[in-house]
């Protein structure tokens, strides 16, 4: 709960990539770019701020990496920024997308760390990845290798890097231990369900009911996870016996809020934490006073954005790209989209029960 953070203005380093201003000269070259222009709008109507935009690609600098992008997801958090509603927001007009995987067409002379044919993705929010090509300073890259899946490599530096340093950085988790999430259909939750499964440490998903329980029930059996709960069940008094075979969590995992977070810190071992990284239920996170007292648990918040900016994240694309290269992680169920029929798949990204994401090919 608490009062909302205060949001930033921020300017994209690359900003002179996102000018959609004309062009007067014939050599200039332009990119197809999906870019939010009128007033910001929330709710629905929000699709209705963007459109489809020849934007003209800056030259190349000394220090300027020319990409073509391939894939980009649409995640939550592009259409927060886009409605208004999100910790960072960029000024008006500018391209959206946070994430995404390009291959590295020309460098400036002063480039270094990427050569043409390689694949780059962003190394920070805020570079506005739907668009067919741009060229960014070095500094806003980092290189992936181009043996992994394109959607693996579109997908890598949000959800997966958010469910490994929630699993690493708050319990020191052994291999037996056990986790607790909620929404664990999520892009996120799939990301945990894996790279726990990788590292020893079985997890309880919680999710909602939904028509087809049975079918989400068995993939996410097949990506590791140990069990799947519904937030119904996870109120009864029968969760006592799921934990004769699994140990109580020392890690919650929280992207919902309200009850679900709630009923999730019952089920913690004493001295637990609860991470929170979103609130899809846009409700606040109530704690009771003995979980405090009696079990001394621990909240704690995590935006991946910051930690980005506080940590080397070089190390750990190197990480999860090794855990694609073993199989131990894969993108999350995806529905891929060419770029001109935006508005099919930012209406599909918002619907209820969403278990694939979104990817704009572009």
């Amino acid at each position: 709960g608490g009062p909302r953070p205060p949001r930033r203005r921020v300017r994209s380093p690359a900003s002179c990539a996102r000018r959609l201003l004309p062009c007067d000269s014939s050599s200039c070259r332009f990119s197809e770019a999906l870019a939010a222009f009128r007033k910001r709008r929330s709710g629905s109507d929000f699709p209705l701020t963007l459109k489809l935009k020849d934007l003209e690609v800056a030259k190349l600098g000394d220090s300027d990496v020319h990409i073509k992008m391939l894939a980009a997801p649409i995640n939550p958090a592009d259409i927060n920024m886009i409605q208004g509603t999100y910790a960072i927001l960029s000024e008006l007009p500018a391209v959206g997308g946070n994430e995404g995987v390009g291959q590295v067409v020309e460098v400036g002379s002063c480039v270094t760390s990427v050569k043409p044919g390689d694949w780059v993705i962003p190394a920070d929010a805020g570079l506005g990845t739907w668009r067919t090509e741009a060229v960014f300073p070095e500094e806003t890259l980092l290189r992936v290798p181009g043996d992994i899946p394109v959607l693996c490599a579109a997908t890598l530096s949000v959800n997966p890097c958010t469910a490994y340093r929630m699993l690493a950085d708050f319990e020191t988790l052994q291999p037996g231990d056990s986790v607790i999430q909620n929404a664990a259909n999520s892009g996120v939750g799939q990301a945990v369900i894996q790279i726990a499964k990788a590292f020893g440490i079985r997890t309880i998903n919680v999710v909602r009911d939904r028509p087809d329980l049975p079918k989400l029930v068995e993939r996410l059996m097949s990506l590791g996870a140990d069990h799947v709960i519904t937030e119904e069940m996870l109120r009864k008094p029968d969760m006592k016996d799921l934990f004769k075979s699994i140990p109580k969590p020392r890690l919650a995992l929280n992207c919902v809020g309200g009850k679900s977070a709630t009923e999730m810190l019952r089920h913690l071992q004493p001295k637990g934490t609860m991470v929170t990284y979103g609130g899809m239920a846009k409700q606040p996170v109530m704690v009771p006073v003995s979980a405090f007292i009696f079990k001394d648990v621990k909240l704690r918040g995590f935006w991946m954005t910051q930690w980005k900016k506080d940590q080397m994240h070089s190390k750990l694309a190197v990480s999860l790209c090794e855990l694609v290269r073993k199989g131990q992680l894969t993108a999350p169920a995806c529905t891929e989209v060419p770029l001109e029929d935006y508005r099919t798949a930012l209406e599909a990204s918002m619907k209820p029960f969403t278990s694939s994401k979104q990817i704009l090919i572009l």
